[in-house]
């Protein structure tokens, strides 16, 4: 019991052990848990109005939970991803089958699955997908109650061993180190080095430049992803147990990989559910890195509930590059204008560098 809410769902074997030691099930949600081999407990315990989400067990097992009047949802077959997962994914599960080739992955099967259903009009297909981007969020809302979150928003054309890449990785390893969790697209370029320096947050600062010369002997995920990837997995070898931070990719862009960098990943089949959460959970402010389209879309998706106040109190906004979003693409002027006389006028901030986010960040926390 977490302030009066008890919570009733069981994403682990371990957590099922541990409530079935107590003799009931009953109003449990039990996600993606194999109890092929607790037939056992589950036919001795009170299964009585819980759910049981994609769980593989015993047809005794389930013919019994049935009777007690438990929902069963069983597991679908020969999907590459579950629909039902109770946890967010890691690097480690994205890329598995990686020596093999990208193409190999769970990562991949799961993007080729989604462009073979994607436009067949199957009711059944997009209901899988709906209900796994469902299971994303409430996995992410779960791992990220009680933080303090920073959106780090960026083009994924920005190259490693650049310039440009390498003040996005010591944004995200100040910001690690203050005590926020950095929050990503979860891709490649800027969204990668944000992530990168979360991850080596807790090493020491040389780490960071030694980890982009790992990393520029693959410097785009394009034309290989494998190399890419690989170089990534290197310097995670190189540097283990790095900082945790999230990355929140989707598959409607899946010729972007996700980045491996983010200790958690929270991957969506629809990329509007994806984006409009990952700005509503970063609640300890924005900052907007140079990037193209897809940034100045995260802008103003930032802006419009700050306008409107319909997220309550706005969160920080902090535009990076002046020449970039005053000239090259003026984001900032109509911002601006946006925000004049409202409560976000106060929380929005235009500088010149990432070396000045954390400050402007502070400043109006």
């Amino acid at each position: 019991m977490v302030n009066g809410y008890i919570d009733t769902e069981i994403e682990t074997l371990a957590e099922f052990d541990k409530v079935v030691a107590r003799g009931s099930l009953s109003g449990y949600r039990i996600q993606s848990v194999n109890l092929l081999d607790r037939t056992f407990a589950l036919l001795s315990a009170d299964t009585s109005a819980a759910v049981f989400l994609g769980c593989a067990m015993e047809p005794d097992a389930a013919a019994k939970v049935r009777a007690d009047g438990a929902l069963v949802f069983p597991p679908v077959p020969d999907l590459p991803f579950d629909p039902y997962r109770g946890l967010l994914y890691t690097p480690e599960e994205l890329f598995a089958g990686l020596p093999g080739g990208y193409e190999a992955t769970p990562d991949a099967q799961a993007y080729a699955w989604f462009q073979e259903t994607k436009a067949d009009g199957d009711v059944f297909s997009s209901m899988l997908r709906s209900i796994h981007d469902d299971a994303i969020s409430d996995a992410l809302d779960e791992h990220l109650a009680g933080a303090r979150v920073v959106g780090v928003m960026g083009g994924h054309a920005m190259a490693r061993g650049s310039a440009d890449y390498r003040g996005a990785a010591e944004l995200g390893r100040a910001l690690t180190r203050s005590g926020l969790v950095v929050a990503t697209g979860g891709g490649p370029g800027a969204m990668e080095a944000a992530n990168l320096g979360a991850y080596l947050a807790p090493a020491p600062d040389e780490a960071l430049p030694e980890a982009m010369e790992l990393l520029a002997k693959a410097p785009s995920f394009a034309p290989s992803v494998s190399d890419w990837a690989r170089a990534a997995f290197a310097v995670r070898e190189r540097w283990p147990g790095g900082g945790d931070s999230v990355g929140i990719p989707t598959w409607f862009y899946g010729h972007e990989p996700p980045n491996a960098f983010a200790g958690h990943i929270g991957k969506y089949f629809a990329n509007a559910t994806r984006e409009d959460g990952l700005l509503a959970r970063s609640t300890a402010g924005v900052v907007f890195l140079p990037g193209a389209a897809g940034t100045v879309q995260e802008v103003f998706d930032s802006a419009t509930p700050n306008y409107y106040a319909s997220r309550g109190e706005p969160a920080p906004m902090v535009l990076v590059d002046r020449a970039h979003w005053t000239e090259h693409l003026p984001a900032w002027p109509l911002l601006r204008a946006l925000a004049r006389g409202r409560a976000m006028e106060s929380k929005i901030a235009l500088v010149d560098s990432v070396d000045e986010v954390p400050d402007a960040l502070a400043a109006m926390s």
